[in-house]
C-alpha cells in the first residue's frame, strides 16, 4: 500500500482508511474469462510465507504488470479448490479480508495457485504480539476482525482457523484475514462436519475439543476471543501443546467459570474496561449457544460510538 497517492487538485483526497477500502475493492475486481489462467502468465519471485495449506510467493501479472501474491496449493481436489476460492470470492471487496483476483494452473504439473491481493509492507499479526497493546488499539483491531467474520458468516462460510498467523497487518494498521484453506460451507443445524478438530490447537473451540462435530460459526468467534486476549496481554491464552493438555486445561476452567475470559492475565483484566470485559466474556463463552455472534459483537457497547485511532506503526 502506498503511503502517499498523487491526487489532482480538483479531487478530494481520501482519508487513509477510505483509501485502503478503495484499494481493497479495486484489488478484488475479478477479470472476466473462462477457466484458470496459466501460471506462465505470471513471474514468480521470493517466498512471502509458508503454512500448512500452501506456500505464498510474490509475483507479477505479465498481462497487467501488477504485483500479486501467488498461493501454491498443489493439486487439490475440485471440492477443496472450490471451497477456498469460492469463500474468498464470496467475500471479495471487504477491506478486512484478503482479495482473490484469479486462479492459475501449471499446464505441465496441474499444480494450482490462487492469485491474491498483495499487501505491500504487510506483516503477520503474530509479529505484533510480543507485547501488550493498548485497549483502544485492540478495540480497533477487533472491530476489523469481527467485521470480517460477519462478512464470512453472512456469505454462508466458516473460516475455522482464526489465529494471528492468518491475519495480515498493513502499514497503516488495517488488518486482513487470509488463508481460507480450512474454510467450509455452513451446514444446517445438526449436520456434522468431519470427525476431527480443524484449525490450530490453541485456538480451536471447546465444542471441537469435546468431539461435537455439529458446530457452527461460533468456532470462529472463539478464535477471535483468543486473539483479543492475546493482543491485550502479549501472551497466548492457552499454552497447551497437546490435545490431552488442552482438554485438561479447559475442563478445569469450566468447573469454575462459564467463560475463559478470566484466564486473561489478572493485571490485564483489571486494566480492561467493563465493556471490554463483557465483550471478551461473550467471545470466550464455553457454551457455543451463549457465545456472541459476529453481528451481535459489532453492536456491543465496546464498539459503539468508538472512533478509530491511528494505529499504524504497531508492527
Amino acid at each position: 500500500m502506498s503511503a502517499a497517492v498523487a491526487v489532482p487538485a480538483a479531487r478530494k483526497r481520501l482519508a487513509p482508511d477510505q483509501e485502503a477500502r478503495a484499494a481493497a475493492a479495486d484489488a478484488n475486481k475479478r477479470p472476466r474469462h473462462s477457466g484458470p489462467r496459466s501460471i506462465d502468465e505470471f513471474e514468480l519471485f521470493e517466498v512471502l510465507g509458508e503454512g500448512a495449506e500452501g506456500v505464498v510467493r510474490r509475483g507479477r501479472d505479465r498481462r497487467t504488470g501488477k504485483m500479486v501474491a501467488l498461493k501454491w496449493i498443489g493439486r487439490p481436489d475440485r471440492r477443496t479448490l472450490a471451497m477456498e476460492a469460492g469463500s474468498l470470492h464470496a467475500c471479495r471487496g471487504h477491506p478486512s479480508i484478503i482479495g482473490i483476483q484469479d486462479v492459475a494452473a501449471d499446464p505441465k504439473t496441474g499444480d494450482v495457485h490462487l492469485v491474491l491481493e498483495l499487501v505491500h509492507g504487510g506483516s503477520s499479526l503474530r509479529n505484533s504480539m510480543w507485547r501488550p497493546l493498548s485497549e483502544d488499539v485492540v478495540r480497533e483491531m477487533m472491530r476489523q476482525l469481527v467485521s470480517a467474520a460477519k462478512k464470512i458468516h453472512g456469505e454462508g462460510f466458516i473460516h475455522r482457523d482464526m489465529k494471528p498467523e492468518n491475519i495480515l497487518v498493513c502499514p497503516f494498521g488495517e488488518l486482513k484475514v487470509c488463508d481460507f484453506g480450512s474454510a467450509t460451507r455452513q451446514k444446517p443445524t445438526g449436520k456434522a462436519y468431519e470427525a476431527h478438530p480443524v484449525g490450530t490447537l490453541q485456538y480451536i473451540s471447546p465444542e471441537q475439543h469435546d468431539g461435537n462435530w455439529c458446530y457452527d460459526s461460533a468456532v470462529d468467534m472463539w478464535g477471535l476471543g483468543c486473539i483479543m486476549a492475546e493482543l491485550l496481554s502479549g501472551e497466548t491464552l492457552f499454552q497447551a501443546e497437546t490435545e490431552a493438555e488442552m482438554l485438561h486445561e479447559m475442563s478445569e476452567l469450566r468447573d469454575r467459570m462459564p467463560s475463559a475470559a478470566r484466564k486473561l492475565d489478572p493485571e490485564c483484566w483489571a486494566d480492561l474496561s467493563e465493556d471490554g470485559r463483557s465483550l471478551l466474556t461473550g467471545l470466550l463463552a464455553f457454551s457455543p449457544e451463549k457465545r456472541l455472534k459476529a453481528s451481535e459483537a459489532l453492536e456491543h457497547p465496546w464498539f459503539k460510538n468508538f472512533k478509530s485511532p491511528w494505529i499504524h506503526n504497531i508492527v
